[in-house]
């Protein structure tokens, strides 16, 4: 394993390290409407299905602009575009604090969507900077970055009950300009842009870029991040007014718990990174899915009173999750979701190293839509259901379904590639990775 030509650890180490604090920022940015939406819900008499809308559209715009970010992002470089974003995304949030009505709330919500557009630029940044051998890891650390979601539940709940919701969104956007200037400051052009700008190579088109679009693979993995970036997101931002409305907590209360949810949900995603490198992505999508169906399983079940005709009389059982449980369950759920986050995206540098703005970008923009339609359908079920948690039965579907398509996809692939390991330990989904033979 060698170096990048011109590239030291110093440099990696830099590059890596602000792109994990700026996207700490925009992703902290990104869920601001978990918390101060629930204020702005009661000022404003909202249903559960406005509220779902106004926290999903933010996510909504995120998602739709990764795609063009990544192109961005590969023919300008994430030095440039990523400062962009940030002060654009600021405009926004600042704006936000002098908004009256609904309506308008939704459109200041699209342009605060910007900051998850930042995942993708930094993906593409990132992964320049490091051998195919550790962007596993590498990508991993940058997606702690959604540890974000958890500096948001934790502290605006605070800053929001010490400013006003209003001053606590000036804020975010004071912090965003600054963290913008200091990017742009100490960081470095990456080694592809900064030789493209030597031998005056030609930037590659974006018709060209969007090519392995095409690639069905592309479509599956997008469909994995659907659930385990978008879910991650769509509670993310539901879990506060969950605990509120459930278990009737606090605000400040439930944003702690929600934030013990976000905080395993982002800070593990660079142990899911090395565990790809290490074990194979595939392996880390199987635990992933199959410990959430576990957990959702129980999640999901409502509160339940079951009587029965006793010797002595009616015997009354009450079934249900206590507040403790319910928070352990998310804690477990958040830890393993962000495994799989990291797993989708160790596949994409390895299998389209020239793609990896545009594919990135799609597999991005297909999970993030996940954390826009979610929590508008968990609004739309609860106003029609009256059950809290109906939410999650939609994501244990959403994990079943899942898991069944990537088994078939997978066994599909062995016999039509390795029919001589078929029944054997399943291959990596890396393919330059060393492959299991057949057990002697």
């Amino acid at each position: 394993m060698h170096m990048i030509d011109g590239v030291t650890k110093g440099d990696q180490y830099r590059a890596l390290g602000l792109s994990t604090l700026a996207f700490t920022v925009c992703f902290a940015v990104w869920t601001i409407f978990s918390i101060i939406g629930v204020k702005i819900k009661q000022e404003l008499g909202l249903s559960e299905t406005q509220f779902g809308l106004l926290v999903a559209t933010p996510v909504l715009t995120g998602s739709i602009s990764r795609i063009f970010l990544g192109v961005w992002t590969e023919q300008f470089g994430g030095r440039i575009m990523l400062p962009l974003q940030m002060l654009i995304t600021a405009v926004s949030v600042w704006l936000l604090a002098s908004v009256q009505t609904y309506e308008v709330f939704l459109l200041a919500a699209l342009g605060l969507g910007l900051a998850g557009g930042s995942f993708i630029i930094g993906i593409a940044y990132v992964s320049r900077w490091f051998e195919t051998e550790k962007q596993g890891t590498a990508l991993g650390i940058f997606g702690v970055g959604n540890v974000g979601a958890a500096v948001t539940n934790f502290a605006a709940p605070f800053l929001v009950v010490a400013l006003g919701w209003q001053d606590s969104a000036r804020v975010y956007a004071v912090v965003l300009v600054i963290m913008a200037i200091a990017f742009y400051i100490f960081a470095k052009t990456d080694p592809v842009q900064k030789k493209r700008k030597e031998t005056g190579a030609k930037v590659v088109p974006a018709k060209e870029q969007l090519e392995p679009l095409k690639d069905i693979r592309v479509w599956r993995f997008a469909t994995y991040y659907f659930f385990v970036f978008g879910g991650f997101v769509a509670l993310a931002s539901f879990l506060p007014r969950y605990y509120v409305g459930a278990y009737g907590v606090e605000l400040t209360t439930a944003g702690v718990f929600a934030g013990l949810y976000s905080l395993p949900g982002s800070v593990f995603r660079a142990l899911g990174g090395w565990f790809s490198d290490k074990w194979g992505a595939r392996f880390v999508m199987y635990l992933t899915f199959i410990v959430s169906l576990i957990c959702l399983f129980f999640m999901s079940y409502p509160d339940t009173a079951y009587t029965i005709q006793g010797i002595e009389g009616p015997i009354t059982f009450n079934i249900g999750l206590s507040v403790g449980v319910f928070v352990f369950l998310s804690i477990v759920l958040g830890f393993v979701m962000s495994l799989g986050k990291a797993a989708v995206y160790k596949h994409i540098p390895v299998y389209y190293p020239h793609h990896v703005g545009s594919v990135g970008g799609l597999v991005g923009m297909i999970g993030g839509l996940g954390g826009f339609v979610l929590p508008l359908t968990f609004g739309v079920l609860l106003d029609a259901t009256g059950i809290w948690t109906v939410p999650f039965m939609l994501m244990f579907a959403v994990v079943a379904v899942s898991t069944v398509w990537m088994h078939i996809a997978i066994r599909r692939m062995e016999r039509d590639r390795y029919p001589e390991l078929v029944g054997e330990k399943y291959l990596s989904d890396v393919p330059d990775a060393p492959h299991p033979k057949p057990a002697t």
